[in-house]
């Protein structure tokens, strides 16, 4: 068997963030493969964020950005289940992190349930007037009104939208990340963006 030395636990704790107890488990799983420790985290990591996705966020913070001169501002409510986490740094800079997003990419919903179903119907109404007297057989049809849809959810639900400083990444992974390392369900319960000039 693979002698797990501290060292390497220390190693893997630095690189995942994850507790210590956790890394040594993982390297005993991989038997000392340290990439393979990683995946095993990642998979319960994960795993564990998404059980945790259930559980009541109840406490958090009130963030604001003021972006440009102070032309645009941001307020954001990011919730979590204890005043301890929400009092951390890692916290404190997603909050920061999210309210930029918004500064930057202007999202008008947190997440596409909050989007009202008119206005989905308005935007299939305008994919439809897009592609005039198509001919088009009906499925395939559907399937472009969809894609739309999407689009429109991908830049207008704050969830969905590309992370402006990785965009390798979404913001719900963002989140999901951020629960797996702090071991609370987090929660972007509300926001206000605030530009100079807009009605």
């Amino acid at each position: 068997m693979t002698e797990i030395s501290a060292s390497m636990v220390r190693d893997l704790r630095e690189k995942t963030g994850v507790g210590m107890m956790e890394c040594k488990a993982a390297l005993v799983e991989a038997k000392g493969d340290f990439e393979k420790a990683i995946v095993h985290l990642r998979e319960r990591g994960l795993t564990t964020a998404a059980k945790k996705a259930g559980r009541t966020a109840a406490d958090g913070i009130v963030k604001a950005y003021i972006h440009a001169g102070g032309k645009v501002g941001v307020l954001i409510e990011v919730n979590c289940e204890t005043d301890f986490v929400a009092k951390t740094d890692e916290f404190q800079t997603l909050a920061h992190e999210l309210a930029m997003q918004i500064a930057a990419a202007n999202p008008l919903y947190v997440k596409r349930e909050d989007v009202p179903e008119d206005v989905i119907q308005r935007e299939r109404e305008i994919g439809k007037a897009q592609m005039g007297d198509s001919k088009k057989p009906a499925d395939i049809m559907e399937k472009i009104l969809t894609g739309k849809v999407q689009k429109y959810f991908e830049e207008m639900c704050l969830l969905e939208q590309t992370f402006i400083k990785d965009p390798s990444k979404k913001i719900t992974q963002l989140l999901t990340e951020a629960i797996a390392r702090t071991g609370e369900n987090i929660q972007v319960r509300r926001f206000a963006r605030f530009k100079i000039g807009e009605e």
